[in-house]
């Protein structure tokens, strides 16, 4: 077994598995993208934002399942479960805001125009 360096002990403390590459595949890309369409999901039905935080905690039980179920994770892990966490609610807000922005420029567009990717401002007179 090769000693710890500096980076590795670093990336472990976002993954337990043998491989960064599980990491990526079902915390970024499967669970980040469920998050993501999550996310815009509540905003396409004008819910408040802080329903994708509860959306979002479901949903790390879920990866925190895929990791243990497919690739030999702990299931219950609070450490893990919180970065997987952290992961899908960055996602889920990105998407909500997305979302929300395309909502209130396509629905307001009287009143409003776009301000960047995930911001809006009121139009000018």
């Amino acid at each position: 077994m090769e000693p710890a360096t500096a980076s590795s002990s670093f990336l472990h403390f976002f993954y337990e598995e043998d491989s960064f590459g599980i990491f990526v595949l079902v915390t970024i890309l499967l669970g980040g993208g469920a998050a993501w369409l999550t996310g815009r999901a509540v905003a396409g039905t004008w819910r408040p934002a802080w329903q994708v935080f509860v959306y979002c905690l479901i949903l790390g039980g879920a990866v925190r399942f895929i990791h243990y179920a497919l690739f030999g994770g702990t299931l219950i892990s609070g450490h893990y479960y919180l970065v997987d966490i952290v992961v899908l609610m960055t996602f889920g807000f990105l998407g909500f805001r997305a979302a929300r922005v395309s909502q209130m420029i396509t629905h307001y567009r009287w009143i409003n125009e776009a301000d960047g990717p995930l911001r809006w401002r009121r139009r000018r007179p």
